[in-house]
């Protein structure tokens, strides 16, 4: 089975409840894959032992200039305008580029060929009975899911699999949480966290996906997400109370599992509803 763990924001507690989910069913074959490659920290909690490392190139066009007649044909095609050409000279805007290799196809005289640009690694190991892998996208790049699409091949569909996904609802997320059969969304119980929850479970609507919602640092705020979840259908499947044994926990990259050990009952109960309410395939 494949669970995501999402949210419509930043730091509402996901990467606590990805490591600490993994680590309280990993009596099962169980892996978790850190997706958030722009800022990977699931690997703080965990500590895994790093066993391999992999670079991830994307595919970009190079120019032959002496076949070039600078026709202009392949920034006509290119949607991202990753390719500007001028009278005597063709830029590349490399950071721009998808790979999708129209301006190959495009050119009249075959002066475009493919190359390769790395725009991050993959690492991977183990950790306390977790199998373990994050991305590392390089700093200035500007699109992480090919990243995370090559990070996504590590799952094993042997066992369970936890994806901790980035924050938010942009194009890494869906690329993240594209094929989960549940996705569970940490939120936390503000106006802030209650207005980026209805945009991610709008999100999961489109997309078909499954979800249930686990609000962080309960006992605080307002009742706006219980109000809204209550109003919509969607079930809050675990109440995890503002705790201060938690939040020191997480500031010394200590898993909440290993802090509130009692809380291993109830992230089970959450890998069971996930379990009975997860899309059949």
């Amino acid at each position: 089975m494949l669970i995501s763990v999402a949210s419509g924001k930043g730091g509402t507690g996901k990467t606590t409840v990805a490591t600490s989910l993994a680590l309280a069913i990993k009596n099962s074959r169980v892996q978790l894959l850190d997706c958030d490659v722009e800022e990977p920290n699931a690997h703080l909690f965990l500590k895994p032992q790093i066993d391999t490392t992999e670079t991830v190139n994307v595919s970009i066009p190079v120019v032959d200039e002496s076949k070039c007649t600078h026709c202009g044909r392949c920034a006509e095609v290119c949607r991202f305008n990753a390719i500007a050409v001028l009278q005597k000279q063709v830029m590349l805007f490399q950071n721009l580029c998808h790979g999708c290799g129209a301006c190959m196809l495009a050119c009249p005289e075959n002066a475009i060929s493919e190359g390769e640009r790395e725009i991050g690694v993959i690492e991977a190991g183990s950790s306390n009975g977790v199998e373990f892998a994050h991305g590392k996208l390089n700093i200035g790049e500007a699109m992480s899911p090919p990243l995370i699409r090559v990070l996504k091949k590590r799952i094993n569909g042997t066992g369970e699999t936890i994806l901790d996904v980035p924050p938010g609802t942009s194009c890494p997320v869906v690329e993240s949480v594209r094929g989960s059969d549940f996705v569970l969304l940490v939120t936390e119980p503000t106006p802030f966290g209650l207005n980026d929850l209805r945009l991610a479970v709008e999100m999961l609507r489109l997309l078909g996906l499954p979800h249930a919602v686990i609000v962080n640092r309960s006992g605080v705020g307002d009742s706006g997400v219980e109000d809204y979840c209550r109003s919509e259908k969607v079930d809050i499947i675990l109440r995890i109370p503002f705790d201060r044994k938690i939040a020191e926990a997480y500031s010394r990259g200590i898993a909440m599992l290993e802090a509130v050990p009692e809380f291993a009952d109830k992230l089970r109960q959450v890998y069971e509803h996930a379990s009975r309410k997860a899309v059949k395939r």
